[in-house]
Formats: C-alpha cells, sequence, structure tokens
C-alpha cells in the first residue's frame, strides 16, 4: 500500500465558510482516480477526522479526477479553540492514509 500523498498531485484543504471545510483530492489520471475512489471510502476518511459518516461529503467528479470531501469544522473559524484558521492541515492528515 502507498500514502495517498504519494498516488496523486496534490491534495488541498480550505475554508468553506466558518462553519465547513473542504477538502479536494486532485488525482491526476484517470487510473490514479479510479484506485483513490475505490480505496479511499467514506468511511475511512470519517473516522480519520472523529466523525460521524452521516456528515461527511463526498462527491466524486470523474471528468475532472478530482474527489472533493466537504465536512464540518471541529470548532468555528475563529473562536479561541480554532487551531487552524483557514483549514489547511486538514490536508495533510488525509495525505498520510494509505490506499
Amino acid at each position: 500500500m502507498t500514502a495517498l500523498i504519494d498516488t496523486v498531485l496534490k491534495i488541498r484543504s480550505k475554508n468553506a465558510g466558518p462553519f465547513w471545510l473542504t477538502i479536494d483530492i486532485f488525482c491526476g489520471t484517470p487510473a490514479a482516480f479510479k484506485t483513490v475512489s475505490t480505496s479511499l471510502t467514506t468511511r475511512t476518511v470519517a473516522d480519520c477526522f472523529q466523525i460521524d459518516e452521516a456528515v461527511l461529503k463526498r462527491f466524486d467528479i470523474t471528468d475532472l479526477n478530482v474527489i472533493k470531501f466537504s465536512l464540518p469544522r471541529p470548532s468555528v473559524q475563529g473562536v479561541r479553540a480554532d487551531r487552524d484558521m483557514h483549514g489547511a492541515s486538514f490536508a495533510h492528515i488525509l495525505g498520510s492514509l494509505e490506499v
């Protein structure tokens, strides 16, 4: 098995408003997209971020070879408990998963 970050072109995470985060996985090729889309389950991503699978939204965009996840932020953006105001560290967490 290989780490997700070594299989795809780029993983990007960012704010999607003060309550949500978005993680984009740019696979680059149809082969990489197929590998990632079949081996990276919604359940695995939900477990990685310790959230309920029901609140995680997944979008497989075949024409672009992109997989997108949207999830609630652990805390509202900008509050004292917010450890990552821009949401950039979530891509790094996901990149270590094995596919």
